[in-house]
């Protein structure tokens, strides 16, 4: 129990200080977790007697990583915007930090050319199975690499890094899942997906909810970036997805049978466990925000 106080209070440390000190530190911090995420992934996905384990983890992860690190080119100006005059305009997003598409379009084009990479290199590293293989490092970018790519648009709408925007909705998905935890250990009794995770209870999921949509209420008064309406929102893409997401991934445990994604953090498994819910929620509350101030 000790352990697992300490091990939570270093993490929280570090949290706070990546988001809460600058755009920079913000990307390294999600960087750090987008990477540890993948390669937890990758290790989930990669059987121990896969040969060259290694690296495919180290593929998988560099691919799944690639749409977070060339996106957030953003935040040090590593690229130029596209010139108002110039005749391709792909914009993918409607938000004001789509007015520079030259990373987006950067990300596109090294995700194809390294895509492209795993085919050829399948053909020389031994494995009786490439295609499976080739889908488990598309899976990364997908599961992982975007939704971490569009916390950047999350964070970053109006030109300028919002910290609170993202500490907001990490708290209503530390809230959701710590609260149903806790509710569901204390009076939980009738089982919500006894098929994948037999532990969680109705009672502990609505309590969770609950109190995602109460403190959902507490930051509409404390962080005006958003009004009341956007974080009532965002509350239900955590009360939905957050629990969505936390059953994919026990689904996948339960699937090659083990109880964590890694050790790193003593107590809590690893990142991917940590972030589950967060990594599900991501998309959803993107969309919803681009929907309401798009």
């Amino acid at each position: 129990m000790k352990q697992r106080a300490i091990s939570a209070a270093i993490f929280v440390i570090a949290m706070l200080g990546g988001v809460f000190g600058g755009a920079k530190a913000f990307y390294v911090l999600f960087a750090l977790i987008t990477g540890g995420c993948l390669w937890e992934l990758m290790g989930l996905l990669f059987s121990a007697e896969n040969s060259y384990l290694r690296w495919r983890k180290v593929m998988g992860t560099t691919l799944g990583a690639l749409p977070f690190l060339v996106y957030g080119s953003k935040l040090f100006n590593l690229f130029l915007p596209v010139p108002a005059g110039a005749q391709f305009h792909p914009y993918l997003f409607v938000a004001e930090i789509s007015d520079n598409v030259s990373p987006i379009l950067m990300a596109i084009i090294l995700l194809l050319l390294f895509v492209f990479l795993l085919f050829t290199l399948e053909l020389f590293l031994k494995s009786d199975q490439p295609f499976t293989n080739i889908g488990h490092y598309l899976l990364g970018v997908v599961y992982v690499g975007v939704p971490f790519a569009l916390l950047i648009t999350i964070s970053y709408w109006h030109d300028n890094y919002a910290p609170l925007r993202v500490f907001g909705l990490l708290l209503l998905t530390w809230t959701n899942d710590t609260m149903a935890y806790l509710i569901g250990s204390r009076i939980g009794k009738t089982p919500f997906f006894s098929r994948i995770s037999p532990k969680k209870t109705w009672e502990g999921t609505l309590g969770g909810i609950l109190c995602t949509f109460l403190i959902a209420l507490l930051l509409s008064r404390w962080i005006p970036d958003f009004g009341t309406a956007e974080w009532l929102l965002l509350a239900g893409c955590v009360a939905v997805f957050g629990t969505l997401g936390d059953l994919v991934e026990s689904m996948l445990k339960r699937s090659i049978r083990i109880k964590d994604s890694g050790a790193l953090l003593p107590g809590h498994g690893g990142l991917l466990d940590r972030f589950d819910s967060f990594i599900f929620v991501l998309p959803f509350a993107w969309l919803a925000l681009m929907l309401l101030e798009g």
